[in-house]
């Protein structure tokens, strides 16, 4: 139930078109309404192509060009954090600059101990990025979008390209700093499985033009989400959506 008083995120898209090289207007959005409860880990999970990075394009204010409204939790924008599927570092700077970069004036001063710690940077708070692997990379660009607090956090596929083994550590650790630090999220992703683990309502997308075929709500506790149970939750999720990938 959403908290009195408390804005939720809506997303009410009527239409979002390109037009192509050669001049053909092709529909990437149409009639895409959704809300996103405070507090609440959503994911927008739907086929390559199908609008969900566009999506958070319009959402953080890179696209302006289309028809349609949407509302930010606590209509707070100097609030939003992204993380995108490359990390985005400035390679002039060490890790901790890089983290501190994105805070507002009034956070320059903050302890990020615990963050560095609960995200396993500590050791290369004074490292550059290229000196750093990809996991590291992605685990900073996760410390710094947390490190302002914000109210709404977009994540494009952020472990994207990674093995398994590395994005399901990742996983685990944004887990736990989301559960330290909880804030409203919209996290675009094919991945059904990481859906299954991360979220707490799936919010499923059409083939383009993507609108909302339906959600999923996820009620067990993240911790009884092992092998079997995603299992069984995967079987479930087909047999509501039998033609999603």
């Amino acid at each position: 139930m959403q908290p009195a008083g408390v804005a939720p995120l809506k997303v009410d898209i009527v239409k979002k078109t390109f037009r192509s090289a050669e001049g053909v207007t092709i529909d990437v959005l149409r009639g895409l309404s959704f809300e996103v409860r405070q507090g609440e880990f959503a994911c927008l999970l739907g086929p390559s192509g199908c609008g969900k990075t566009t999506t958070l394009r319009i959402l953080l204010g890179l696209d302006r060009e289309f028809s349609g409204s949407y509302q930010l939790p606590e209509g707070s924008p100097k609030r939003i954090a992204a993380v995108f599927q490359e990390p985005v570092l400035l390679p002039w700077r060490t890790v901790e600059q890089n983290v501190r970069i994105a805070l507002p004036p009034r956070f320059k001063g903050k302890d990020l101990d615990s963050l560095f710690e609960i995200l396993g940077l500590t050791p290369v708070r004074s490292l550059y990025p290229s000196e750093l692997s990809l996991g590291l990379a992605r685990r900073a660009a996760l410390a710094r979008a947390f490190a302002t607090e914000p109210s709404v956090l977009f994540l494009d596929e952020p472990f994207a390209s990674l093995d398994e083994r590395t994005a399901g550590r990742l996983r685990r650790l944004l887990m736990t700093v989301w559960a330290a630090r909880p804030t409203t999220v919209l996290m675009v992703t094919h991945n059904l499985r990481e859906a299954l683990l991360l979220a707490d309502r799936i919010i499923v997308l059409t083939p383009r033009p993507a609108r909302v075929l339906g959600t999923f709500d996820l009620r067990l506790s993240r911790e009884f989400r092992d092998t079997r149970t995603l299992d069984d939750l995967a079987l479930e999720f087909h047999k509501r959506f039998p033609d999603t990938e």
